[in-house]
C-alpha cells in the first residue's frame, strides 16, 4: 500500500550540538520531500552553529568543529530551508518531541516566518512504539510465547523477567549488532559483564542520567547549561553549582555520587594549595661563594690616616671643672666686704 498524499510530505532529520532545545543548535539538516506524484526532492545543509560542538555529540553524528567552521549560520540559510519545505506536512523519527521543536527554535531565532498551523505531523517512532509495545508483558509474549499469570505481582514479574533474559540469550546467540559508530559485535551472550556493558550504553554515573561517563571514564554533566562538560571543570569555574545541585530536587543517589566527585575534587585542590605554599615558603638557595668568586670583587686599598691634618673642625676647648671648696670664715668676710653698703 502506498502513501496517499494530498500535498508533499517532508521527511527531515537534524544533527545538533546536543539535546537541549533552548540552548543547542543545528549542525546539519536533511530534508526529503515526497511529492503527491511520487517524485522526490532532497536537500542537505551543513550549518555553523556559532558555538563549539561538544565531543560527546560529535562522537554520535561524526560532525566536528572543523567540518562546519566555514559553513553559513542558520540565520543565513533558514529562509532557504523554509522555502524548500514549503507547505509540506512533516515527518520524522521522534520528530514531535525533538526535531520539530528544535527547527522552530532556529526559525524563531533567525526571524524566519514558518507556521505549523494546518500541517500534519507523522512521528514514525510513535508508530513503532505503539504497534510494538515495549512492556514486560509484550516481551514475555514475544520471547517466551507465554502470558504472565498474576501480572504486576512482584514474583510473577520477576520470574517473567528472568525467563525473558534466558530466552534473549538463546535467541540472539551469534547475532551481530552495529552501534552508532559502526562497530560490530555480538553483544548478547551468556556473560554478565558483557550484558552489563550492552545494557548500559549511556554509561550513567547515577542511574538517573544527570551525570554520565565519557569515553575516558570522566564524569560529565548531562543536563542544563553545563551539559557535556566535565563535572570537575564545572566546579573549577562555578563552585556554587555543587551547592545548587545538593539543595535541588535531585535523587539522593545523584547527590551521593556528586558528593563523591566533589570530595575528590576538593582533595586535589587542597593538595595543589599545599604544594604551592611549600614552594613559596622554601628559602632561596644561593650557591656558596668560592675563592674564585671573591677574587671577582676589587680589593679595597687601606690608607693610613694622616694625623697631621685636621679632618674635622676642632672641638671647642672646655676648662676642666674643679671640685667646689667648703665655705670658711675668710670667704664670708670677703662676701661681706663685697656687698657692704658705702
Amino acid at each position: 500500500m502506498k502513501l496517499n498524499l494530498k500535498r508533499p510530505l517532508a521527511f527531515f532529520d537534524l544533527e545538533t550540538t546536543g539535546t537541549n532545545i533552548g540552548s543547542d543548535r543545528i549542525v546539519e539538516i536533511s530534508v526529503i520531500k515526497l511529492n503527491p506524484d511520487g517524485s522526490e526532492e532532497v536537500k542537505t545543509w551543513r550549518v555553523n552553529p556559532g558555538m563549539p560542538i561538544p565531543l560527546e555529540s560529535s562522537l554520535v553524528h561524526g560532525i566536528y568543529d572543523e567540518h562546519i567552521k566555514d559553513e553559513l549560520l542558520f540565520k543565513e540559510i533558514g529562509q532557504a530551508v523554509a522555502e524548500f519545505i514549503g507547505e509540506s506536512d512533516l515527518a520524522g523519527y521522534n520528530s514531535n518531541k525533538f526535531d520539530i521543536p528544535m527547527l522552530m527554535e532556529e526559525f524563531l531565532r533567525a526571524g524566519v516566518s514558518f507556521s505549523l498551523d494546518e500541517r500534519h505531523f507523522v512521528d514514525v517512532q510513535n508508530i513503532f512504539h505503539q504497534m510494538e509495545q515495549r512492556t514486560l508483558k509484550a516481551a514475555y509474549q514475544f520471547y517466551c510465547h507465554k502470558t504472565i499469570e498474576n501480572a504486576h505481582s512482584a514474583e510473577a514479574d520477576t520470574r517473567a523477567t528472568m525467563e525473558v533474559l534466558l530466552a534473549q540469550i538463546e535467541r540472539y546467540e551469534n547475532i551481530q549488532w552495529e552501534d552508532k559508530k559502526g562497530n560490530i559485535s555480538v553483544p548478547v551472550v551468556g556473560d554478565v559483564e558483557a550484558l552489563h556493558n550492552f545494557t548500559n550504553l549511556s554509561k550513567p554515573v547515577d542511574f538517573a542520567g544527570r551525570m554520565v561517563f565519557n569515553e575516558q571514564g570522566e564524569e560529565l554533566i548531562n543536563f542544563g547549561k553545563h551539559k557535556g562538560k566535565r563535572v570537575e571543570d564545572v566546579f573549577n569555574v562555578e563552585p556554587s553549582y555543587y551547592s545548587w545541585m545538593m539543595q535541588g530536587d535531585f535523587p539522593l543517589y545523584t547527590k551521593r555520587k556528586l558528593e563523591e566527585i566533589y570530595t575528590r575534587w576538593s582533595g586535589k585542590k587542597a593538595a595543589e594549595r599545599q604544594a604551592k605554599a611549600a614552594t613559596q615558603s622554601k628559602p632561596d638557595q644561593q650557591a656558596p661563594k668560592t675563592d674564585a668568586s671573591k677574587a671577582d670583587y676589587p680589593k679595597k686599598e687601606f690608607t693610613k690616616p694622616d694625623h697631621t691634618r685636621t679632618q674635622y673642625p676642632p672641638k671647642p676647648f672646655k676648662k676642666k671643672e674643679e671640685p667646689a671648696k667648703p665655705v670658711d670664715n675668710d670667704m664670708l668676710q670677703q662676701l661681706a666686704l663685697k656687698f657692704k653698703k658705702g
